[in-house]
């Protein structure tokens, strides 16, 4: 089968390898559709994103596809069936788990970041982390479940109550992710702060209610020009220290800011703790999506939430490694790659 092995930095390889095949408890997905994330970006430049990534490593989390083939001890599912991955594996035995926290598990497998992934014509995984979608929704549209779940976690940590303001920094999938989950939770106003055109008028289609350019206006006077007096949350997603000190920055008294992208690890901002004082403002992150897959996957099957529109047309597994070279053709949109040429 055709894979993408991460060797180090810059170096990702399109290789030939033996079709694994499924241990006890474990199922041989065929992947359809595998997403390029942020963490795949980190991690071809030579960086950490969630956990460290051995060399040799099959890189790729967020897939779907059908079951191939099932090893020994696998109930519930069967051949053919199709099914979306949570690519992470917790112990069940470390402190972490055993106090409701797992997704801080010391043993924690990443399919895809710590173990082989879905950047794979095949990838095992077992049984405990695969999720039936319908038959109604798209190897593309399921491979999403994985990027959505983490949102998901990290909305819920925002604690948005019904009626409140919401801005988002970072038009891209997941700024548009969280624009949309914030007015499922009920905000009356959502804002983004998007220096794309495109992704400002694919934000206002997917139901934003204002939409500006920070690079062409001060984003507080642009605020202010269009009334908004009062900004309760503020969801960063680009992972730039520059626009997580401006979430602080734009954040009302009382605000809780969500600093959900991803930085390179030694990256740092300056925080003034007096000013986080006089506005008692909230800082929170988000890490992966603990127990959240189940809704993403209900979510997307209801229709209720895009992850289409902002994807670029899907790539064949061989122009991975030109897109993770490439920046200016990721900011584009979601990338997904068919490892299998079906979506």
């Amino acid at each position: 089968m055709k894979a993408a092995v991460f060797y180090g930095r810059n170096d990702l390889r399109i290789e030939e390898r033996p079709i694994p095949a499924p241990a006890e408890g474990e199922v041989l997905i065929r992947v359809r559709a595998c997403g390029i994330c942020g963490t795949d970006v980190h991690i071809f430049e030579g960086d950490e994103g969630a956990a460290q990534t051995p060399p040799g490593t099959v890189l790729g989390h967020e897939f779907s596809g059908e079951i191939a083939a099932a090893g020994p001890g696998v109930d519930g599912f069967a051949v053919g069936d199709r099914v979306c991955v949570d690519p992470n594996k917790y112990c069940g035995v470390c402190d972490a788990c055993r106090s409701g926290h797992a997704h801080f598990c010391t043993g924690m497998i990443g399919y895809g970041t710590t173990r082989d992934g879905g950047f794979a014509e095949y990838c095992a995984v077992p049984v405990s982390q695969v999720y039936p979608i319908a038959d109604s929704l798209s190897y593309l549209e399921a491979a999403m479940a994985e990027p959505v779940a983490c949102c998901l976690h990290g909305i819920d940590q925002c604690q948005i109550e019904a009626g409140s303001t919401v801005l988002v920094i970072g038009g891209g999938m997941i700024g548009l992710l969280m624009l949309q989950l914030a007015r499922l939770k009920g905000a009356a106003a959502v804002i983004l702060s998007e220096p794309v055109a495109e992704k400002r008028a694919l934000a206002i289609r997917l139901g934003a209610d204002l939409a500006f350019d920070p690079t062409a206006e001060d984003a507080a006077q642009a605020l202010r020009a269009h009334g908004v007096g009062r900004v309760d949350t503020v969801i960063e997603c680009v992972g730039s220290p520059m626009t997580m000190a401006q979430a602080i920055e734009l954040a009302s008294p009382m605000a809780t800011v969500m600093l959900f992208g991803l930085t390179k690890p030694s990256q740092e901002i300056t925080i003034r703790p007096f000013d986080l004082f006089k506005r008692e403002i909230v800082l929170k992150a988000s890490y992966i999506n603990p127990y959240t897959q189940k809704r993403a996957v209900a979510l997307i099957q209801s229709g209720r939430l895009d992850v289409k529109s902002m994807m670029c047309p899907p790539a064949p597994l061989d122009e991975l490694p030109a897109i993770l070279s490439d920046p200016l053709r990721r900011s584009a949109g979601k990338y997904v790659i068919l490892p299998c040429q079906e979506s």
